[in-house]
């Protein structure tokens, strides 16, 4: 029953991940930003010297790799919470770096959106997860 939990949350994350990927590639055939914008961003998420993509990329497999490295409970809600909080942490890590680096001001005013929204979310799992114990 773990395995196949697992097996699904990896199927889960295998589409976007595709998508980022797709994304990066032609993202990086654009210009890149200027240099030392990365060090503005909080969670060590930016590498210096990395364009906005490769900084985005970074954070969904760091994401993907704390998923994958989580202890499972066997508790389903209780596994959700904690899988999808890490999940929204990378979109709001991921809506920073547009923040920072992006050029887009339709894409700054949903990545601000996305980080108000996500942030909310994290709450109410922190909330939830801390009534579990």
């Amino acid at each position: 029953m773990k395995y196949a939990m697992i097996k699904s949350v990896r199927a889960l994350y295998l589409v976007p991940l595709t998508a980022l990927c797709l994304v990066s590639a032609a993202a990086q055939a654009q210009t890149s930003p200027s240099p030392g914008a990365s060090a503005n961003l909080p969670h060590g998420t930016m590498k210096q010297g990395s364009s906005g993509s490769e900084n985005m990329k970074h954070a969904m497999v760091m994401g993907m790799d704390s998923m994958q490295k989580m202890p499972i409970s066997g508790i389903t809600d209780k596994d959700f919470a904690m899988m999808m909080k890490i999940h929204h942490q990378q979109a709001v890590e991921m809506a920073e770096i547009e923040l920072a680096q992006g050029k887009s001001p339709v894409m700054k005013a949903m990545a601000k959106q996305i980080i108000a929204a996500q942030n909310k979310e994290i709450t109410r799992f922190d909330q939830w997860l801390a009534k579990q114990k």
